[in-house]
């Protein structure tokens, strides 16, 4: 089929290759030229494993390119894939909707005959009959245009393999047409075994904004449990491993550290509850968990800003090596990133705070331009008071401790989103401290004093911030 995907950014840039993958003649449709330049080079504006192969493969076969043009766009097919961008409205009052819009109103004037236009971005319920009605004020061939919805559950850092191998591909359509042509669309995947989910656009409007809830709601329930492990001495690692065990919980996301951030999941809680505000008393409970989500995970960033001062007392003359600025591993993506938002306090305290992040460096330069950056782990920890981990990149787990002793000003190194083996780095006479309690408790309790004249290793440092002992009688140097 020939296909257009209206929207070039982390979503639409994937999704067009990934069609074209599946032997789809696709066209990418952005208004940044800079962008279309580049896609049509066959390289991302963005990093994500495996993208670039697969745009390379596909522009040097002539299968997938990209224009700006919206006339070319209605040209090219019959099918139209919307992946623009629906962030926050200001104060988190629901998804900003205007690019949704605005890119359907530059595509219906040169829509002269049958089309089908599938919404991929995630918004709220009736997006797509507002959507519709929109349409049939400016396009030619109003009657013969439908709207349907096909949200996307891709995860930076994996989005090829989830357009791919997806869990399951949901389809909101109102017609057999529009269920036929989807099928139709999707049949390599079906084929394959990926299950199809035919339902009303209201409801794979709302999958989407749910899906993420409730995975935010598995972060900021094991977050809170590593509060209560801190006030108990419990293990929250271990805790999060036997409930992953339960097949009705699962594992995935309850790694209590700093709480999650990025482009969806913030955005989906708060949006999810406007949403659910705006249907009244029905949606009061909605509004009431989600708003709690929100207040859970935001607190995590403040709790470790808060660990720092205490290890580090007072910030202004104190360097902090921040390893990691991408909101997670995997992807370079700084939006709503938990770590920069931790370092951009630290250094409104008086920090002086320089960031390494293996990819997304670049990014949290531009977003963040008063911090200090470097180009590797060792150069960033270069005599520092504290290293502060933010991302769990696997080159972190894998740095040997020994090497970067030599560099720091003071072996302290803080780890907010369990991305280093604690044991490794304190047989290489490291001190080593987290908002949460990673192995059973050892030893009494010692006040923050002593810990701050050097005098003892840190197990954990809990909710109100007193120390636990975790080998006593070793300097830091």
């Amino acid at each position: 089929m020939r296909l257009t995907v209206i929207g070039c950014g982390h979503l639409g840039a994937t999704h067009a290759a990934c069609m074209a993958e599946i032997g789809h003649d696709v066209l990418g449709v952005d208004i940044d030229e800079d962008k279309v330049d580049l896609l049509n080079t066959g390289r991302a504006w963005f990093f994500e494993p495996g993208l670039d192969e697969m745009l390379a493969r596909h522009t040097q076969a002539g299968r997938l390119r990209f224009t700006t043009s919206f006339a070319e766009a209605a040209r090219f097919g019959t099918v139209h894939f919307l992946g623009v961008g629906t962030p926050d409205l200001p104060g988190g009052e629901g998804y900003d909707l205007s690019q949704v819009f605005g890119a359907a109103r530059a595509l219906a004037p040169h829509l002269a005959g049958p089309a089908l236009i599938i919404g991929k971005s995630t918004v709220p319920p009736g997006t797509a009959s507002r959507l519709a009605a929109d349409l049939g004020k400016t396009a030619p061939a109003v009657d013969t245009i439908e709207v349907a919805w096909n949200p996307e559950f891709l995860r930076e850092g994996h989005a090829v393999a989830d357009t791919l191998r997806p869990d399951r591909i949901v389809a909101g359509v109102r017609s057999p047409m529009a269920e036929a042509t989807t099928r139709e669309i999707y049949r390599p995947l079906t084929d394959a075994g990926v299950p199809l989910i035919v339902t009303d656009a209201v409801t794979a409007e709302l999958v989407k904004g749910a899906a993420n809830a409730f995975l935010a709601a598995k972060v900021s329930f094991i977050n809170a449990m590593s509060d209560i492990c801190a006030a108990t001495g419990a293990s929250v690692a271990t805790l999060a491993d036997a409930l992953g065990m339960d097949a009705r919980i699962g594992r995935a996301f309850l790694t209590a550290g700093l709480g999650y951030g990025g482009g969806c999941l913030p955005k989906d809680v708060r949006g999810l509850r406007a949403f659910a505000a705006s249907t009244g008393s029905r949606g009061a409970g909605a509004v009431s968990l989600l708003t709690v989500l929100d207040e859970i995970n935001s607190a995590r960033r403040q709790q470790v800003v808060g660990l720092v001062q205490t290890l580090l007392g007072e910030l202004p003359g104190k360097r902090i090596a921040l390893w990691g600025a991408a909101f997670k591993p995997g992807t370079d993506d700084v939006r709503d990133s938990p770590g920069l938002d931790v370092a951009d306090r630290l250094c409104r305290l008086g920090a002086e705070v320089v960031v390494y992040d293996p990819q997304a460096t670049g990014n949290a330069l531009v977003a963040f331009p008063h911090l200090g950056y470097a180009d590797s782990a060792a150069a960033a920890a270069r005599q520092a008071d504290a290293v502060l981990v933010v991302t769990a990149w696997p080159e972190f787990a894998a740095l040997d401790p020994a090497e970067t002793t030599a560099a720091v000003r003071d072996r302290l190194l803080i780890d907010a989103c369990q991305a280093v083996d604690p044991a490794r780095w304190r047989a290489a006479g490291w001190t080593v401290a987290a908002p949460f309690p990673t192995s059973p408790p050892k030893g009494a309790d010692v006040t923050s004093s002593t810990l701050l004249r050097g005098r003892c290793r840190i197990e954990h440092v809990g909710a109100g911030f007193g120390v636990r002992r975790a080998d006593a009688g070793v300097s830091r140097r």
